[in-house]
């Protein structure tokens, strides 16, 4: 069974969060462009995969929307998909000062 989760923090930009996380946990982000979701970022982890985008994303009348509506103090999003529970990959992303699962 695949495990989503979503963590959401307002202090630093896509970028100085993949850095963070890349420090504290060895994952090597790629920087990808997407007409949908913007500039992200994503790295594969042993079971699965990590994003990094903005909640901003470019809407369809040029206005920017909310990705995470529900979420809107969160500036930066990090999206886990793992295919099986992930203790360790959470345990690790919670160690980073003000990101919290949504």
């Amino acid at each position: 069974m695949t495990e989503y989760a979503t963590y959401g923090i307002s202090t630093h930009s896509p970028s100085e969060l993949a850095r963070l996380v890349t420090s504290r946990l060895g994952l090597v982000f790629t920087e990808r462009d997407s007409c949908y979701r913007g500039v992200y970022h994503t790295a594969e982890h042993s079971d699965g995969r990590v994003q990094i985008q903005p909640n901003s994303i470019p809407g369809d009348d040029d206005e920017d929307e909310l990705y995470a509506s529900e979420h809107p103090a969160s500036r930066v999003l990090l999206l886990t998909e793992s295919a099986a529970p992930a203790p360790a990959l959470h345990a690790g992303l919670e160690s980073i000062d003000g990101l919290v699962r949504l």
